[in-house]
C-alpha cells in the first residue's frame, strides 16, 4: 500500500473518529432543560439568601414602631430619634428587595432560554410537561413583580409614615389615614407572596415530574 493511500485512510479514520466523538458528546434538547432549569436555581440563590435579613429587618422596624406610638408628645426628642432608626431600618429593607428583584429578572433572562429547546422535544408527553413548566414559572416571575412593586410602595408609606412622626403638628386623622394606607399595601403584599409561593411550589413538583418523564437520574446530575 502506497503511502499516499495510507494517508488517506488515516484520515478517513481521523475524521470518522471526530463525528463519532461529536454525536456522542451532542447533548439532547432534554439536557440542555435540565441545565437551563439548574442554571436558574443558582441564579436565584441570592434570592434565597434576602429572605431571613428582611424578616429580622421587619421585626425590628415592629419593635421601633411599637416604641413610637407607645410615647407621649413630652417625649418628642425619642420620637424623633426611634424615627430616624426606623428609616434606617427602611433603607436596608430597601436595599435588600432590591437584590431580590435583580436576583429574580437574572433569573427570568435565563429561564427564557428554555423555549426553543422545548420545541425541540419529540415526545409530546415530554413536551406538555415542558410547556406547562415554561408557563408556571412565568406566571411566578409576574406575581413576584407585583410583590416588588407592592413591597416598594409599602416602603415609600413607610418613609412618609416616620417622616410624619417627626412633625409636631402631626394630627391624630394624618396618623390614621397613613397607616390606613400602610395596611392595605400590604395587604396585597401578603396576598402576592402567598401566590408567589405557590407558583413556587407547583413549578417545583413540575421540573421534578418533567425529570422523571425524562428519564433523567437526578441524583447523578446533581453531583
Amino acid at each position: 500500500m502506497s503511502i499516499f493511500r495510507k494517508t488517506c485512510l488515516f484520515m478517513v479514520f481521523v475524521i470518522v473518529m471526530l463525528v463519532m466523538t461529536g454525536c456522542l458528546n451532542k447533548q439532547t434538547p432534554t439536557d440542555k432543560i435540565y441545565e437551563l432549569l439548574e442554571t436558574v436555581v443558582a441564579t436565584e440563590k441570592d434570592f434565597e439568601e434576602q429572605q431571613d435579613p428582611l424578616v429580622e429587618l421587619e421585626r425590628k422596624e415592629k419593635v421601633l414602631y411599637d416604641q413610637i406610638i407607645s410615647l407621649g408628645m413630652k417625649e418628642f426628642d425619642q420620637i424623633v430619634k426611634l424615627s430616624d432608626e426606623a428609616l434606617a431600618v427602611v433603607e436596608q429593607r430597601k436595599e435588600h428587595i432590591d437584590r431580590e428583584k435583580q436576583s429574580i429578572t437574572s433569573s427570568k433572562e435565563q429561564f427564557v432560554a428554555i423555549v426553543p429547546f422545548i420545541e425541540e422535544l419529540e415526545e409530546e408527553k415530554l413536551r406538555e410537561k415542558a410547556n406547562a413548566l415554561h408557563q408556571t414559572m412565568l406566571e411566578r416571575y409576574e406575581t413576584h413583580e407585583e410583590l416588588y412593586e407592592n413591597y416598594s410602595t409599602g416602603i415609600q408609606y413607610d418613609r412618609e409614615l416616620y417622616n410624619l412622626f417627626k412633625q409636631e403638628d402631626l394630627s391624630i386623622d394624618e396618623l390614621e389615614e397613613q397607616i390606613t394606607k400602610i395596611n392595605e399595601i400590604y395587604a396585597k403584599v401578603l396576598k402576592a407572596n402567598e401566590t408567589f409561593n405557590e407558583k413556587t411550589e407547583k413549578y417545583n413538583d413540575i421540573k421534578l415530574e418533567f425529570y422523571k418523564e425524562a428519564g433523567l437520574d437526578i441524583k447523578q446530575k446533581s453531583e
